[in-house]
């Protein structure tokens, strides 16, 4: 009995992972397919991928710029919307756009002793417009979810972690149950970050 437990187990394991990630990512597909109302299954998804891409042309294009430019600037003159548009973009931008955010992974030292530590992202190396020179702003992901906490801590505080950001993300949102790979520079000191200061 107890081995056909572990048996169910191992296969509990083995396909979890398959059937959540395959129920996901049918959930998004049927869901971006649906937008264009296309009567053909996987039009829409195609459709709105190519879309997607010819925005991305055209907001890179020396004669669509201006356009763009001032539709931003409608966006961020409206109240409501430009709370929502602005923190939509900053997201999006932070983690596939020009200026990523979580490029910077660190540990920092929450304890006087420094015997617990919180690992994270640098987002902002100077917040001398706040009137706090020697801090960073370093955010923390939540693990098992969507959100995370932002903390303001001494640049002193922070320690440089040379390990890829996205294996970062994924040991934090894990638990701490994924594994991480070191760097294949890396030399056993961490890697600066740049001035922190």
């Amino acid at each position: 009995m107890r081995r056909l437990l572990g048996y169910f187990a191992r296969g509990l394991v083995l396909l979890a992972p398959l059937a959540v990630t395959v129920w996901v990512c049918w959930i998004v597909f049927t869901n971006v397919d649906g937008w264009l109302g296309l009567p053909i299954p996987g039009a829409g998804f195609v459709a709105t991928l190519v879309l997607i891409t010819i925005f991305g042309f055209l907001g890179s294009n020396l004669l669509t710029r201006s356009a763009v430019a001032a539709l931003e600037a409608i966006m961020t003159r409206l109240p409501f919307v430009r709370l929502l548009y602005g923190s939509t973009k900053d997201l999006l931008n932070a983690f596939v756009g020009e200026k990523r955010r979580f490029d910077k992974p660190v540990i920092v030292s929450i304890t006087p002793d420094d015997s617990v530590r919180l690992m994270g992202f640098v987002t902002q190396e100077s917040l001398r417009h706040l009137g706090l020179a020697e801090y960073v702003a370093v955010y923390c992901p939540h693990s098992y979810n969507f959100s995370g906490q932002l903390y303001v801590v001494s640049a002193s505080k922070v320690q440089p972690v040379d390990v890829a950001s996205a294996d970062v993300m994924a040991f934090v949102v894990s638990g701490g149950v994924a594994g991480i790979v070191p760097s294949a520079q890396s030399t056993g000191e961490h890697a600066a970050i740049g001035p922190i200061s």
